[in-house]
């Protein structure tokens, strides 16, 4: 099998690196800087790919676009909101305008998503077919899912992947979230009340091979266990698992001082995600519970 990534260098696409090569799997690794590996393709959010590496993309048996600018961390200036913008939108474009001049198109598009389609929706539960949210990263998903669907006018089976917090040691936000943790000042974010829609960083690798070997399977899929969790019950969760307290909330005000806009739309937003469409697949979580998916993560690579 022969499966490009982009995005190869994240905590997903090395994941995706360490189980595919297992597999025996032929990976084209796309991303930025002169290629040191005859694996590494030259790509680009604002150029593409080379023209004289096209040929390269011939008869893939699937594409998996995880490239985008990283949206936590940091507050949201215009010119961060730009690049998370761009880097999603315009190099999505980008990759489909490559996929489109092929003359074998890749059986499959395995297109990022994110749970921030869906917006803030307090309790409300979102399923595949719910409306998309009104905020700045909706609008963005909104955006980024239109250039994908482009691929299905390719005639390419392309699959929307809605992500929700991914859950590994390695990076990502629990990694983030375990710090406090470590010195005994972990807690829950504004009012705790707010739903974490999360995914085990080993079942989201075994759902895009999943996507990528089901045939029938195509649009919007939420890649989140079926038992999301409020922060108050993530953050006391880990904090049981981690042997720490968990005494120390953080006020809504103290983040929206420190982080602005990014604290509005990635901490104290909620979303109740639900797998309607894995669970009509049958789709097999390794870890579908919280407890067990953090004790994994905290032992394991994902």
């Amino acid at each position: 099998m022969r499966i490009l990534i982009t995005g190869a260098s994240g905590l997903i696409g090395k994941a995706l690196q360490r189980s595919y090569s297992e597999k025996g799997y032929e990976m084209l690794l796309a991303g930025r800087g002169e290629p040191k590996h005859e694996n590494q393709i030259l790509w680009t959010v604002e150029d593409g790919f080379r023209k004289e590496d096209l040929p390269r993309l011939e008869g893939l048996d699937g594409v998996v676009h995880l490239a985008g600018e990283g949206i936590a961390g940091l507050r949201w200036t215009e010119e961060k909101k730009k690049a998370i913008r761009d880097s999603r939108v315009d190099g999505t474009r980008n990759l489909v305008n490559a996929l489109a001049g092929l003359k074998q198109k890749p059986k499959v598009f395995i297109a990022g998503s994110a749970l921030g389609f869906y917006g803030d929706r307090g309790d409300d539960v979102m399923t595949e077919t719910s409306s998309p949210g009104d905020t700045f990263l909706a609008e963005v998903c909104r955006e980024w899912e239109t250039e994908s669907r482009r691929a299905e006018d390719l005639g390419i089976r392309t699959v929307l992947l809605r992500t929700g917090i991914v859950l590994s040691k390695d990076g990502g936000a629990l990694a983030t979230m375990m710090t406090p943790f470590k010195f005994g000042v972990g807690g829950s974010i504004g009012s705790g009340k707010q739903w974490m829609s999360w995914i085990s960083l080993q079942d989201l690798v075994d759902a895009i091979l999943f996507f990528i070997t089901t045939p029938g399977l195509s649009g919007p899929v939420n890649a989140v266990t079926p038992y999301p969790v409020t922060n108050d019950e993530f953050t006391h969760t880990l904090a049981r698992v981690l042997g720490r307290p968990a005494f120390f909330a953080v006020p809504r005000a103290a983040l929206q001082l420190a982080f602005g806009e990014m604290a509005d739309a990635a901490l104290l937003a909620g979303q109740r995600m639900t797998p309607e469409r894995l669970r009509r697949e049958h789709f097999d979580f390794r870890y579908p519970r919280l407890e067990g998916a953090l004790r994994a993560a905290l032992e394991t690579h994902g």
